[in-house]
């Protein structure tokens, strides 16, 4: 099996942790940590990453089936990540956090900058515009076709919500919105008219910064 420490230095998340804060780790580094070792098949890395689509993937709930279901991922490994996940849930609440600019929604939509794929972020706002909840609405190609009004509201309705904010990161290039983004943002917003819940911005973000549609006046 291929643990942490016979990867090379710059590659060892704990080594990193250690030189430049836990703040540095990606999320797959993070749970690369959780779980201590690879497999003769999957290095710590790599089954880290298939950790994450599993938990993307979910609506939230921790699990642990879904993660046994990952070779290389057993009782004790899945155990470890959704103990840490429900210590981290309860301390840690992105509920009541104002939002007046999409700069304040930034450090809660991070740890989604730097993954491969797209992923189409829902946040909830009640009337104060403070976050009641944030959701992955979609995990790929962000286009026309995935994205339908229902997906994206689901969720708000049952928060109740008054407003809500689209994310999606850019996985390359800047973080500008296609044609498509545009499109998609116009059918979310004659949709929320209709619902009664507002969509206040719709924010492109990766590594390289951020695009507020809202600020630049396309909503």
């Amino acid at each position: 099996m291929r643990h942490i420490v016979n990867l090379t230095p710059s590659d060892r998340p704990r080594e990193k942790l250690k030189s430049k804060g836990v703040k540095s780790l990606s999320d797959k580094e993070l749970v690369a940590i959780l779980i201590g070792m690879g497999t003769t098949k999957n290095d710590v890395l790599s089954l880290a990453e298939k950790v994450l689509t599993v938990l993307d993937s979910s609506d939230g709930t921790i699990d642990i089936n879904s993660l046994q279901e990952i070779e290389g991922i057993g009782l004790a490994k899945a155990s470890v990540i959704a103990a840490a996940l429900e210590f981290a849930r309860r301390r840690i609440h992105p509920e009541g956090v104002k939002i007046r600019f999409a700069a304040d929604l930034l450090p809660l939509l991070q740890n989604y900058a730097d993954r491969k794929q797209e992923h189409l972020l829902c946040t909830s706002l009640n009337g104060a515009r403070e976050v009641i909840s944030i959701r992955v609405v979609t995990i790929g190609l962000i286009n026309k076709t995935m994205v339908h009004p229902r997906e994206v509201f689901a969720d708000p309705i049952t928060d109740r919500a008054s407003a809500i904010i689209l994310a999606h990161n850019h996985p390359g290039g800047l973080p500008k919105p296609s044609s498509e983004d545009v499109i998609i943002t116009k059918r979310i917003v004659d949709a929320g008219e209709t619902l009664g819940i507002t969509l206040l911005d719709h924010i492109i973000f990766n590594n390289r910064g951020h695009f507020s549609m809202a600020e630049q006046n396309l909503i």
